[in-house]
């Protein structure tokens, strides 16, 4: 009786070690609460720092590119709508006193449709204000005229055009260049 109790001893100190010694069984799954946040940011336009039409004569047309402008909507909005907007001060040379001046009303601009690669992203629509040169309009010192807008969507989106000016050049201009300033603003 006394091998027998021994060998219970025995047989039950080794099923503790081994039971300390196995390893803790795995969950066939776990999770980790995750956190992350998006930041508001700007909206944002950007456009060429200085242009060139190039020139013509008394009662002609200059026509030519101002350069690529770009709206960069970063603001998260539920919303993402925006005005894009332009204006121009009076162009006017050094060539006569006072100086000769060539009005913003004398000037059309035509915003054309997205350009590059991509035109657009985000969601939303995508409004040219002047799609095609015969929607051309006026430009103003005082009067904003809309060059492309986007309504609805969501969360971040950029457009970018590359509008194009048309000079039409008083018959009384005397010979001279002529600097203004064309000015895009967002909203």
């Amino acid at each position: 009786m006394r091998t027998a109790k021994i060998c219970l001893a025995g047989a039950a100190a080794a099923a503790m070690v081994g039971f300390l010694a196995a390893p803790a069984a795995a969950a066939p799954d776990d999770t980790t609460s995750t956190t992350f946040e998006v930041l508001a940011g700007t909206l944002d336009i950007t456009a060429p720092t200085n242009a060139a039409l190039g020139g013509g004569a008394p009662g002609g047309v200059i026509s030519g590119p101002l350069g690529v402008v770009t709206v960069d909507d970063s603001r998260g909005a539920a919303d993402a709508s925006w005005v894009a907007s332009v204006t121009a001060t009076v162009f006017q040379t050094g060539g006569g006193s006072p100086p000769e001046t060539v009005l913003p009303e004398e000037i059309d601009y035509w915003s054309g449709n997205a350009v590059g690669v991509p035109p657009t992203t985000g969601d939303g629509t995508f409004t040219p204000g002047q799609p095609t040169a015969g929607d051309a309009a006026p430009l103003s010192s005082v009067t904003e005229l809309t060059a492309f807008t986007h309504s609805g969507g969501t969360g971040g989106n950029t457009a970018n055009w590359n509008p194009t000016l048309v000079v039409n050049v008083p018959l009384d201009s005397i010979a001279g260049t002529y600097t203004g300033t064309v000015t895009h603003s967002v909203g």
